[in-house]
């Protein structure tokens, strides 16, 4: 089973309020990003909280997910990952990490690394565009202990480093996989974009 931890407990300090409820297409970005991976093969959604926890669990309470909140999310995404890797099921094979401020990630995209990870067996498969790595990132699970040991200063780039014989880069053909949003300025041209 392949499951996609979508990471949404963020601060959202750069943006001076809670990013993942802001309006967007007429959803919230939150919103709009389970949307988008619910029409995916995954095979199940852990959503990690954190910062404004209920008012985004508020958001997505309809949609068939499973929560948790991180009680440590103030240290920041990696604290969130680990966390979520504490939390899905024991039958997971694969998570598919997911950044809570990417609505534009299509569900295609999502299918096309999960099966690079069934075609391939590759441990760890992130899709590339035009030569620059972006996310998801999928990572097996027998990585889960070297998630739990991960620095905070470095993140999973240690992960990729660490394991580069067992990683796959993808190809491709959007550049939404670069793009998150952090300030205001980002959160326009996502606006822009969707036109």
């Amino acid at each position: 089973m392949v499951w996609a931890m979508i990471l949404a407990a963020g601060e959202s300090r750069r943006m001076g309020q809670p990013k993942l409820l802001l309006p967007l297409e007429g959803r919230t970005i939150i919103e709009m990003v389970m949307t988008n991976i619910l029409q995916s093969r995954i095979d199940g959604i852990l959503v990690v909280l954190g910062s404004n926890a209920e008012k985004i669990g508020e958001r997505i309470k309809d949609f068939p997910v499973k929560e948790t909140v991180n009680p440590h999310f103030q240290e920041g995404m990696l604290s969130s990952i680990q966390w979520g890797f504490e939390c899905l099921p024991k039958n997971t094979r694969a998570a598919l990490v997911i950044l809570g401020d990417q609505p534009s990630i299509p569900s295609s995209v999502v299918d096309q690394i999960i099966e690079a990870h069934q075609d391939t067996a590759k441990g760890i498969v992130l899709p590339v565009y035009e030569g620059k790595r972006g996310h998801p990132l999928l990572i097996d699970m027998k990585y889960r202990d070297d998630v739990k040991r991960l620095s905070p200063e470095i993140g999973l780039r240690q992960l990729v480093y660490d394991h580069e014989q067992d990683l796959l880069e993808i190809e491709v053909n959007t550049p939404c996989i670069l793009r998150d949003i952090d300030t205001l300025e980002d959160y326009r041209k996502e606006i822009e974009y969707g036109r």
